[in-house]
This record gives structure tokens, sequence and C-alpha cells, in this order.
């Protein structure tokens, strides 16, 4: 890996030399749009993460790839585990994770649901509202919990600043009223926004919880966690910083801001998994809608309801490859197989691909390890959901 110089930006991965999950995408034969990881990519990754992220403990956020393969080789590597739901409990407890390791991160949980993961001993819950407190302390009592911090200044490619979260005043409230409810408020959290390419686009959200932290502190809260969220990237194209390099610079922002925090949590899940998958797909149809057409519409096997999800507003941009690669390209509109105007990949900047493509052939897409597989489960016109295969 190399090593750069805080701030400095990674260099374009080397794909001249195909990798293993390459090479295995390339010649084994699939039926339908298979996601295929590789799973030491994966530890490679977290391995490089860690590193960055010092004492920083990881607990995987199992929403972007729960593959059993995946989750059983984070617990032999000693992660912890960011659940969203009882679903992701479970299926990170039939992994071999042990209930301290599991936090119940969603902000939005039924009470069943709490009392479901309290007889299964979690422990650790988030809240952002009053009303979820109560929830929790009627059905885990003496929980601890951490409160979710609204985040107003992202500078991620994917924001999540309205749905979760509250501001300073509510939070400072509300870890009063975790208090008064017999709960034990251990501190703060809050998620700077998914594919947040480079470090120092943290720097206004630290601020922002840091100035938070220390009110909370002088009104009487011995806060010991701070839950610095997700955020961490994946390659899609655009320059990102290594991952070492860019934990380590979050990091050193924690530290000048916050001083000692007895524990610090991390929550990376595209930045783990995402650059350990690729999707096979074939092309199903090419086409021009008239002579006068500028572009080319090039039709997958694989589409935004099939595991693309995230093309929603191009916010995501995948990268493509063939066994036409070395021909003459020019731009594309890329589209899914389903019978909806939705399914429409990339067409506000079309996608520069081989002219010589046709039906049948067949393409590879990078770095979609994380929100593919789970996003793909509904059936959409009768389309199989995506097939997974860990090698």
């Amino acid at each position: 890996m190399t090593v750069l110089n805080a701030g400095a930006v990674a260099p374009t991965p080397d794909f001249a030399v195909p990798s293993r999950l390459e090479t295995f995408c390339r010649t084994a034969a699939f039926d339908r749009p298979t996601l295929v990881l590789d799973v030491d990519r994966m530890e490679a990754q977290y391995h490089a993460l860690k590193t960055g992220l010092g004492r920083a403990d990881i607990h995987y956020a199992v929403k972007a790839n729960p593959h059993p393969a995946l989750l059983r080789r984070l617990v032999q590597l000693g992660a912890n585990f960011d659940a969203a739901s009882t679903g992701e409990i479970a299926q990170c407890l039939e992994a071999g994770a042990t209930p301290d390791r599991i936090s119940f991160g969603n902000t939005i949980k039924r009470a069943r649901d709490i009392a479901w993961a309290h007889e299964r001993g979690i422990t650790l819950f988030a809240a952002d509202a009053e009303e979820e407190l109560e929830k929790i302390a009627a059905h885990a009592p003496g929980a601890q919990v951490y409160v979710r911090v609204i985040v107003e200044q992202s500078m991620a490619d994917w924001p999540l600043t309205r749905k979760f979260g509250c501001d300073a005043g509510t939070a400072l409230h509300l870890l009063d009223a975790a208090k008064g409810l017999g709960l034990e408020p251990l501190g703060l959290s809050f998620h700077v926004g998914s594919q947040t390419r480079q470090s120092a686009m943290w720097a206004p959200t630290l601020d922002a919880v840091a100035a938070l932290w220390t009110r909370a502190r002088e009104a009487g809260h011995a806060l010991t966690l701070l839950n610095i969220g997700g955020g961490f990237p994946a390659f899609y194209g655009e320059p990102i910083e290594a991952p070492t390099d860019y934990a380590a610079g979050v990091m050193a922002m924690v530290h000048e801001r916050f001083g000692h925090v007895p524990r610090i949590m991390a929550e990376p899940g595209r930045g783990l998994v995402a650059e350990a998958g690729m999707i096979v797909a074939e092309v199903v149809l090419t086409s021009r809608k008239s002579e006068r057409d500028l572009h080319r519409w090039v039709y997958l096997s694989v589409g935004r309801f099939s595991g693309l999800a995230e093309t929603e507003g191009e916010a995501i941009r995948y990268q493509f490859l063939t066994d036409r690669d070395g021909d003459p390209t020019g731009p594309c509109i890329v589209a899914g197989p389903s019978c909806d105007s939705a399914d429409v990949l990339y067409e506000k900047r079309p996608v520069q691909l081989p002219l010589t493509l046709r039906a049948g052939d067949r393409v590879l897409i990078r770095n979609t390890g994380a929100y593919t597989s789970t996003y793909s489960s509904v059936c959409f016109n009768g389309f199989p959901p995506l097939d997974v295969v860990a090698i």
C-alpha cells in the first residue's frame, strides 16, 4: 500500500493486471446477474482501515452487505457490528458474534424489536428522539444509549442530513432524559454522509460535534463514547485517499478536537466491502431511438431494481469492464432490463462504452460489494434477486 502524506490523494488503482476477483468474474459461468465477493480483499481493507483508526473500534455497518462469509471473517478478525434490525442482529449472532460486539444503531426501532434484542443480550442502542428513549427504557431497562446528532454541513456524495439525528439543544435534553429514564447515556454519534471522499471534508462536522461534546460535559454528563459513524469512501473513479491515510486523518482531527475519549466507534460499510465485490452482468440490447439520436442505449441484465439502486441521481458512478475494451467508444445511456422508465442508470452523464458492444456480451461492474445485493430483493417484473457468490 502506498503511504501518503496527510490529505494526499491515492493514485488511481492499477487495473492492468487483473485481480483474482476480476479473473474469476471473466472466466466463471453465470446463469443470471451475480455479485462475486472476494473475502480476502475485504480482510485486506479491514486491516488498512484498522491501521489508520488505531484504538477506535470498527463496528461494521451490516446493511452494506450481510453475506455470511463476510460476517464470519469479520468475527474472526475481532470486528464489532452496527445492526439496523433484528434480522441483522440475528445474522451477526449466527456468524458467531457475541451480543457485546453488536450495537442496535438504527434510531427508528419497534418496541418489540428492542425487547427482542434486549432478550438476546444487546445492551447498546442509538436514539435521536425522546419517544425512542422511552421505548428503550421500557423494553431494555438500564441499557446504554448514545444520542445521534444531525449533520447539517455534509460534503458527502450521498448526504444523510434529513432523516436521522437531532440538533444540539435536543441532544442535550435527550442526555438528561435518558438519565431520568434509568438509562446510561454514554455519548454522541453522527454520520458525515456516505462516500465522503476526503478526510478533510470531516472538519466542519467534527467542529460542530466537538462544541456540543464540550457543552454536554459542562452540563455534567461524563461522556465516554464517541461514535464517528461511517462515510469512509470506496473508489468509483473519483480520487480518494488511501484507506489507512484517510482513517488516520480522521482520527487526528478527532484527537485534536475532543482530546482523550475513552471509547471511539467507527462504522465503515461501503469503505470496507465495496471494493471486494464485482457484479457480472450481460448486455441485453443496444439501440438508437432515431437516426438523430446522439447517444447509443445499452440495456444491461442488471438495473436499478436489481441491485444498482445507488445510481439514483447518478450519485454513485460505477465503472464497467467488457471484453471489447480497446475498441472505439462513444457516449452511451445505460439502463436496466425492467419495464419501468425509472430504470435508467446513467443518462445525465452518459458513459463511454465500446461501440461494438452487442447483446450477450459480458459486462463486469467494479467495486459493487456494498449496497447492491441488499437492495435486490423485490423480484420486480419477476426478475430474480441478484445472486451472490463468495470466493
